[in-house]
């Protein structure tokens, strides 16, 4: 009998009807955890934490622990500044970074409890360097990696991990929602060559990142951004190797 690199533990998956979410939701479940997905969503704010509270209590009720947490629900959105309604820089907000500080701040407390637990946010390379238009959605992502080092700071003494996982441009719905439009057609090429893969990332390769930190191989990894971006935060690539066939 095979036993799984998550056999017997518990796992909270947001945003897992698609993309990176359900590609999580799928590698965990097939390394042995037990897998609760949700896509908490509303607004208010409040609406927002009731969901997030409600769905940890039944899943400790239920299962009796919470090992893990992979808060991989998002939205895209932004534009330049003082073209973006404060409607949207809410939207985003509410949906990247206080959703992620509400799932976090209720796993917490299973967690502390029973002195061990991953949580595990997906942020993105838009939360560690700029984008042209990303104004919204980088400054939410960019929240989410220095909330998810505080979360290290604070709970690594109760047992508790926080990492998060800061994807280069992956092919999920969401992305194709933006890039898929007549108009990006050049933008969405560029975007891809500056990957020095050159191509566009799987929803799995981000769900083995978060396997990683999920599992006891991850064991001393707290506080911690992991890039997975195909090298598109390596540097520049302006040609200077093409006359020697790179």
């Amino acid at each position: 009998m095979t036993v799984g690199r998550l056999d017997g533990t518990v796992s909270l998956i947001t945003g897992g009807a698609s993309g990176i979410g359900a590609a999580c939701a799928e590698r965990f479940t097939a390394e042995g955890a037990i897998v609760v997905t949700a896509d908490i969503a509303g607004s208010p704010d409040r609406i927002l934490e009731t969901a997030a509270s409600s769905v940890v209590d039944a899943i400790v009720a239920e299962h009796g622990r919470l090992d893990s947490v992979v808060n991989a629900a998002g939205v895209a959105g932004g534009g330049p500044v003082h073209l973006v309604p404060i409607e949207e820089w809410a939207r985003v907000i509410a949906v990247n970074l206080t959703g992620t500080f509400l799932v976090a701040k209720h796993a917490l407390r299973p967690m502390v409890e029973q002195g061990s637990g991953s949580i595990i946010n997906i942020a993105s390379i838009e939360g560690i360097e700029g984008t042209e238009g990303g104004s919204a959605y980088n400054a939410s992502k960019g929240g989410v990696v220095l909330l998810t080092k505080n979360l290290a700071i604070d709970y690594g003494r109760s047992g508790v991990r926080a990492n998060a996982i800061c994807p280069g441009f992956i092919e999920t719905p969401m992305m194709h929602e933006v890039m898929g439009l007549p108009e990006m057609t050049k933008v969405r090429d560029t975007i891809r060559d500056h990957h020095k893969l050159g191509r566009f990332g799987q929803p799995s390769e981000i769900a083995g990142a978060a396997l990683f930190l999920a599992s006891p191989d991850s064991s001393f990894v707290t506080g911690h951004a992991l890039v997975v971006d195909g090298g598109f935060t390596a540097g520049l690539r302006p040609g200077v190797l093409e006359a020697f066939g790179l």
